[in-house]
């Protein structure tokens, strides 16, 4: 047995080893310190990445790096997650993110084969299997992601909870919350040292600002923002419509690349009806994304935006006619087109017409739109043009100097380039009406509709980007300008706008679909019946009115058709540039 001093003698040796490795060590708190602030850099600057999902096969299948898809073409699956879903009145979108890491390039050829899954509600799921329906399209969007628009669902089926290839599942979202449209952050970007956060169902009053102070901003960093979740807000400085325009956080503000793709939302303050009310945070979909232009030495003169809805058919003889006439720059805003409206944009690109295509899927939000591409033409443009694709601008003939020739739109705008105070340009508009015909004129709209209203309906405008309001409010026809810049409207006899609003009724009917604006009533809603924004005596039903070929006709007008056919007619045959039935 040890003794009383053996023993001292060895607790005393224990307890000097078991802590001398310690004493070379910082204090607790210390390290404590060092892991926390470590931690909330990584969190704050890392780069968004988010967790893909592999392919997974389906009982009885095996999964494949690539497979088959036609007898001589072979795909590789890049891999897909299914972020976000967004409910909207005639479909479901999916936002999709594909792997940054994968350099597979997307044939969307392939992914328009993608199945919607929708699970049955009934209990027996084993009696009632999965129903798979075809995406309605497929189109790559801002920040590395991906738009499939699905079919709604039948009766007693789910939304859309999995995409499927050929027997493969290639993400589900069960776990995703099915967002309205009705109320939604749907598109974020950096403006200098503001964000805007365009938001939907903040506010019901055109033409109206709304109290700032009643708005804060939010930002989640990595996979924060998706739960409801922000790290980071900012004081909304203007809100006017769906915008919220919001200075940055400090963070955000000294390194702006690092907020590319951070999830951004908006809160408010509801109005109070008894006692406190909670703020109220707006689910959100929209990741900032930032101006992929450069600061351009020597800009455009003369830039067009537009937002349009298949219309294919049309859009080469408006682009063709208005480079004409001088437009540089074309930035087009496709709204859910489902006709071939991309092919014809990207030949008339390769043809040398400087056209850029952006994807813009959200329904009636016409003047956020136009305000999301005001803010983008601004460091590529000195004057931009809203107009629709069924509107050409005309120049009169003058007795003493004849029809103005090419370049004559751009030649117009640049001689108000060097003015202090002018910051927009307003032309009337004549609507057009069928003029007798029955079918679209494949030769051309100019030259083919020659009768319109006496009166001219409302205008359009171009406008300087940098005279706008920081709120960036417009009504489609006109924008808000800055203090100290002004508007002015050309006369009549030096230029108008034709507006072919009122077409043979195979196009019109088409266009009674949906309005795009987002405070005009749609055709089929029945208040506002007697507004200039309706055709008169339509009515709320897509029914073709007696003798519509006749109506809309008080005025014979062949003025652009003259203008047309004797500066843009082939010398010899007289085939137009866009004509393609000859």
């Amino acid at each position: 047995m040890d003794s009383p001093e053996q023993r001292r003698k060895r607790k005393r040796f224990l307890k000097t080893t078991k802590l001398s490795p310690l004493r070379h060590l910082p204090p607790v708190r210390s390290i404590l310190y060092c892991l926390a602030f470590f931690l909330s850099v990584y969190l704050l600057f890392r780069r968004h990445t988010v967790a893909f999902h592999h392919v997974v096969a389906l009982p009885g299948l095996s999964s494949l790096s690539n497979y088959q898809i036609d007898s001589d073409h072979t795909f590789e699956l890049p891999q897909f997650k299914i972020e976000d879903r967004v409910s909207f009145p005639d479909h479901t979108l999916l936002l999709l993110s594909k792997s940054t890491d994968t350099e597979i390039a997307l044939d969307i050829r392939v992914l328009s084969r993608l199945e919607c899954v929708y699970r049955s509600n009934k209990s027996d799921s084993d009696s009632n299997p999965d129903l798979l329906m075809n995406v309605l399209s497929v189109d790559e969007y801002s920040g590395n992601r991906l738009l499939v628009r699905c079919p709604l669902p039948p009766a007693n089926f789910s939304s859309p909870v999995a995409l499927k290839r050929r027997g493969l599942i290639i993400d589900t979202a069960e776990d995703k919350t099915l967002n309205s449209w009705e109320n939604l952050a749907y598109e974020a970007v950096l403006d200098g040292n503001t964000a805007i956060v365009f938001v939907k169902g903040i506010s019901h009053r055109q033409d109206k600002e709304s109290d700032p102070t009643q708005f804060t901003c939010h930002f989640g960093l990595g996979d924060w923002g998706s739960d409801g979740k922000y790290m980071l807000t900012s004081r909304a400085i203007t809100v006017a419509q769906e915008v919220v325009r919001c200075v940055l956080p400090r963070s955000i503000l000294m390194y702006p690349d690092k907020a590319i793709g951070v999830r951004a939302t908006v809160s408010f303050q509801p109005p109070r009806v008894h006692g406190w009310a909670h703020r109220v945070l707006v689910p959100s979909v929209a990741k900032i994304s930032g101006s992929k232009s450069s600061l351009k030495i020597n800009k455009h003169e003369l830039c067009v935006c537009t937002m349009l809805w298949n219309q294919a058919h049309s859009i080469r003889e408006w682009i063709t006619y208005h480079s004409w006439l001088g437009v540089e720059k074309w930035f087009i805003y496709d709204n859910n087109s489902d006709d071939e409206i991309k092919t014809v944009i990207k030949n008339l690109d390769l043809e040398g017409y400087n056209i850029s295509r952006h994807l813009w899927p959200w329904i009636k939000t016409q003047e956020a739109g136009f305000s999301h591409c005001a803010m983008r033409a601004r460091t590529e443009c000195n004057w931009v043009s809203f107009m629709d694709v069924d509107e050409f601008y005309y120049f009169p003939y003058n007795p003493v100097s004849g029809f103005p020739g090419q370049g004559s739109l751009r030649t117009l705008v640049s001689n108000f380039t060097t003015s202090s105070t002018i910051g927009e340009i307003r032309t009337s508009c004549h609507s057009f009406g069928p003029s007798g015909l029955t079918s679209w004129p494949k030769q051309g709209v100019t030259v083919r509709y020659t009768c319109r209203l006496q009166n001219p309906e409302r205008h359009k405008s171009i406008i300087r980007p940098g005279a706008l309001d920081t709120t960036l409010m417009n009504v489609v026809h006109h924008f808000h300008l800055r203090k100290g810049f002004t508007y002015m409207d050309l006369p009549q006899s030096i230029a108008v706008i034709n507006h072919y609003k009122y077409q043979v009724w195979e196009v019109f009917r088409a266009k009674f679909y949906r309005r795009v604006a987002t405070y005009v009533a749609d055709w089929t809603d029945n208040h506002n019946e007697g507004s200039r924004d309706r055709a008169p005596g339509l009515g709320t039903e897509a029914i073709e009115p007696p003798e519509w070929r006749l109506q809309f006709c008080e005025v014979w007008d062949t003025g652009l058709r003259d203008f047309v056919l004797a500066n843009l007619g082939d010398v010899s045959t007289g085939v137009l540039p866009w004509d393609r039935s000859m």
